[in-house]
């Protein structure tokens, strides 16, 4: 478990006008990873970004860029990703027919493997692949927009998710996203969580304000 909350800002927030400035900005101002949400208008409500840009943004940080694959079918688009520059790549159970298969193929391309949690998925799906799985994503909002209300009822999917985790004695790092805000991050650590994703909570108030919002993420 990390020594502090991983703090990972979405630049779906950001000005998309200027994202490599963006990224830099947060960089500077104690961001742990760069969340970048990618949307394909098909298995989500809207359309975000694709490799290319992930590409275009990577050489602007050094931190890891922790990718959340919001696409259907999605095993077509692990290798262009991660050649892009993914550190993490998360999908959804629902995203794909064999969701081991594709955990492993993404760890053969060099990246770490997230799983990536709906408001109506059910741990379970993780149970008996919990050795390829690096990273868990519990949304606590619908995934496809940002700025939404977080949904309360995910802290206690947070808490069996921590309780999975410690049992299986692997070193699972468990992230919520959606709505996540200095009133609320509290609640997600207390349930668990050592890594947090915040859009509008980090990017509001412009740059001289980012090092002061991941401060308060983390309770500080």
């Amino acid at each position: 478990m990390p020594a502090q909350t991983i703090i990972a800002p979405s630049i779906l927030a950001s000005d998309f006008s200027k994202l490599g400035e963006e990224a830099r900005a947060v960089e500077a101002a104690g961001a742990d990873w760069l969340h970048v949400d990618v949307m394909d208008g098909h298995f989500v409500p809207n359309i975000t970004i694709g490799p290319d840009v992930v590409k275009a943004i990577k050489p602007h940080v050094k931190i890891p860029f922790d990718v959340h694959l919001m696409i259907a079918p999605v095993d077509a688009y692990l290798e262009a990703f991660v050649s892009a520059g993914a550190d993490i790549v998360s999908v959804h159970p629902e995203a794909g027919p064999h969701l081991h298969r594709t955990l492993r193929r993404i760890r053969e391309l060099g990246a770490k493997a997230g799983v990536v949690f709906n408001p109506s998925t059910d741990p379970s799906v993780i149970q008996w692949i919990m050795d390829d799985v690096d990273l868990v994503l519990v949304m606590s909002v619908n995934p496809g927009f940002g700025g939404q209300s977080f949904i309360s009822s995910q802290l206690r999917k947070v808490e069996r998710l921590r309780k999975m985790i410690d049992e299986s004695g692997r070193d699972i790092l468990l992230e919520v996203d959606g709505g996540v805000a200095p009133e609320t991050a509290p609640l997600c650590i207390s349930a668990g969580a050592t890594a947090l994703v915040a859009g509008s909570a980090v990017f509001r108030g412009g740059p001289d304000k980012y090092a002061d919002n991941i401060r308060a993420l983390r309770g500080g």
